[in-house]
């Protein structure tokens, strides 16, 4: 199935592209959210990775299966995004050096940066405990959707919904910690 799914998709066959998206979207989707930890950044890296399927059709010589092909694919965007990212780092790292020489920082900021991570481990403790539970075996152990699903004995997308939720329910509690780390230099 494989092959000539794959050989169609090479002549056009829209069918077999939507095809391949149903059988595959869910793993490649689960790969890059398990190396990322953010599940926008994920759904990108998965939308890109097909369209580029589609775009690079004619030209891909696929040596091995299919799927391991898009999981190289997705770990080739997640390595491309860290790279731009541990660019900015490093622009980020030198602009803070400079800055600390200009303004040494406080004994003060030492301790509001301590008390805005007891603020941040406080709205983890407040969230529902099912959704606790899911965002801790995701973040903390590091565990894929499907193993998370798998031990709570729930459906892939409870554990998405849980986990989605859990970020906005924590990025709309801690949104204030973003303006007092940009007032104590940490951003």
């Amino acid at each position: 199935m494989n092959n000539s799914l794959f050989s169609s998709l090479q002549l056009g066959d829209h069918q077999a592209m939507e095809e391949i998206y149903q059988n595959y979207w869910e793993d490649v989707f689960d790969t890059a959210f398990k190396k990322t930890g953010d599940e926008a950044l994920a759904q990108d890296i998965t939308q890109e990775i097909f369209i580029s399927l589609w775009e690079n059709r004619a030209a891909i010589n696929l040596t091995g299966s299919l799927g391991a092909y898009l999981h190289g694919a997705v770990k080739y965007k997640v390595i491309n995004y860290f790279r731009s990212g541990s660019v900015k780092e490093q622009h980020q790292s030198s602009l803070t050096a400079l800055m600390n020489e200009q303004y040494p920082a406080a004994a003060d900021d030492k301790l509001i940066l301590k008390e805005l991570h007891l603020e941040v481990d406080a709205a983890i403790a407040l969230l529902p405990e099912k959704m606790q539970l899911v965002f801790s075996m995701s973040r903390k152990q590091e565990k894929s959707i499907k193993e998370i699903a798998s031990e709570l004995d729930v459906s892939v997308q409870t554990v998405k919904n849980q986990i989605s939720s859990a970020l906005k329910l924590l990025k709309k509690s801690l949104s204030y910690i973003l303006f007092i780390a940009a007032l104590i230099g940490l951003t």
